[in-house]
């Protein structure tokens, strides 16, 4: 019965789910693992940066941007996806400092992109958006580590892994996490929890790790990345 909705976005089932929405949930579980901390003094994403083919220019293939001066993000899922979601989030938060000569709050930086994601899940001749964003900010004094998902649901969490062996990866940070956690810990935490489902070796070169603090959203240069890892190993 089913059969007959997943084709249409705007149309319910009679269990009562848009299927299509399902569908792109299920593209974000099949994507790069993806890590997000919250410490007491900021926030740290990590992912998994794989590429298809040892030819590519991987200097040229990134999977966390940064959208203010004090906000950062990554992804699980379509990078294509992800891409126009950076562009339109670099858009609202621009806007918003035209208007106010501000850096626009990250509860509304999220929320809005999140009504972006939204409107795309009940709109006709358009898809949902295949990804699940990790908003990593900073207000004032108080670190953000937002996710939000195809649907346009969006939460606040702790700690939280999002793609490929997610499941195991939210089982290690509920074992690993802890409040009081300092930025240097939650970097090694989110490396270990990346550890937890990566194939093969991991390097400087196949993953990311961006911070953001009062100072800035800054992504870890891979010399830095290395000298973390070699402090686990």
């Amino acid at each position: 019965m089913s059969e007959r909705y997943s084709f249409s976005l705007t149309t319910f089932s009679p269990s009562g789910k848009l299927v299509q929405i399902e569908y792109a949930i299920a593209a974000v579980a099949a994507g790069s693992a993806s890590i997000g901390i919250k410490s007491k003094t900021g926030v740290v994403i990590a992912a998994e940066k794989k590429t298809k083919n040892i030819l590519y220019d991987d200097t040229t293939i990134t999977r966390m941007e940064m959208v203010t001066k004090h906000c950062g993000m990554t992804y699980s899922g379509m990078g294509t996806d992800f891409r126009v979601l950076v562009r339109k989030a670099r858009k609202i938060a621009q806007q918003y400092f035209l208007q106010y000569s501000e850096e626009i709050p990250v509860s509304q930086l999220v929320q809005r992109i999140a009504n972006v994601m939204q409107e795309y899940t009940h709109s006709g001749g358009v898809r949902p958006f295949g990804v699940s964003l990790l908003v990593a900010g900073f207000d004032e004094d108080t670190p953000y580590l937002v996710q939000c998902d195809p649907s346009g649901a969006y939460f606040a969490w702790k700690a939280t892994a999002m793609g490929k062996n997610h499941i195991n990866g939210k089982t290690f940070l509920e074992r690993r996490y802890n409040a009081e956690l300092e930025l240097e810990d939650a970097v090694h935490t989110a490396i270990l929890t990346l550890k937890e489902g990566f194939e093969g070796q991991m390097t400087e070169d196949n993953i990311e790790i961006g911070i953001t603090t009062k100072d800035g959203y800054r992504k870890l240069s891979r010399s830095d990345v290395k000298d973390y890892l070699a402090a686990l190993s």
